[in-house]
Formats: structure tokens, sequence, C-alpha cells
């Protein structure tokens, strides 16, 4: 039976080339009729499920929040923009990362949000670090 670190390795590089695929217009249609906007999303939280989230956990400008398992930054990013909240971006595919953060200068997001390589089980922030957590279409 392979090690967790084996399990982990192999994750991390089928979800690199997950993230490596480029998104053509049809893709990104396709995401703009099933999850409501075009986000680079890589899952199945919608638009207006975002939006919940958001107003439940009362998202808002001086609130920061953790999106674990971010991808490509959905939906940390939109939240980020649509409430005025801060946010920090984790996963462990680096390219993923690497598009949010292209999408966060898209949005004119870069000082109000982060990515940093980090694996959930591991998160280097202190306790209490955030006013609320996110954590959507990620499987542990």
């Amino acid at each position: 039976m392979p090690t967790r670190q084996a399990r982990e390795a192999e994750s991390r590089q089928r979800f690199e080339t997950t993230y490596a695929r480029k998104g053509g217009d049809l893709l990104r249609e396709l995401e703009r009729q099933v999850i409501g906007g075009d986000w680079g999303a890589n899952g199945y939280t919608t638009k207006a499920q975002a939006e919940m989230l958001g107003a439940a956990l009362e998202l808002g400008h001086g609130k920061r929040l953790l999106d674990v398992g971010s991808g490509r930054g959905w939906p940390g990013l939109f939240l980020a923009k649509s409430t005025g909240c801060e946010v920090i971006l984790t996963d462990v595919p680096v390219g993923g990362l690497r598009t949010a953060s292209r999408r966060a200068a898209k949005e004119h997001l870069t000082d109000r949000s982060a990515a940093a390589v980090a694996n959930a089980r591991a998160l280097p922030f202190r306790p209490r670090s955030f006013d609320a957590i996110v954590h959507t279409d990620v499987l542990c």
C-alpha cells in the first residue's frame, strides 16, 4: 500500500496536469451556464451558492477569509470581489494558485488576496487568523 506522501504526490501531479490544461471559449461558456460566472472554476459550487456562503459567513470589508483547496481561486476570489473581504487561497498544486494569482491581478484584488501552497492537514496559520473558512468542491 502506498504511503501517505506517495498518495499526496500522485494527487498533486494529477491536479497539476488538470490545472495546466488551457480553458477555451467552450469551457468558459459552459462554466457561465453551469455556475453562473467565468472564474476558472473547477468544481460544482454555483455563483448563487457562493453568494449564500458570503452572506451566511457575513463577509465584508475588514473580514479575512481562508479558502482551503482553492484551486484556481473559485469561490474565494469571487467572494473577495463581491463582498470586499480579504482572502487567502491555499492548495497544494502550484499551477492552480498561479492561475488564481493572475485572476486576482485581473480583478484588482492583489491588495486583498494572497496564495499559499499548503496542505489542508498542515495549514501554516495561527489560530483565529481568519473570520471565516470555505472548503468547496474538495475531496479529502
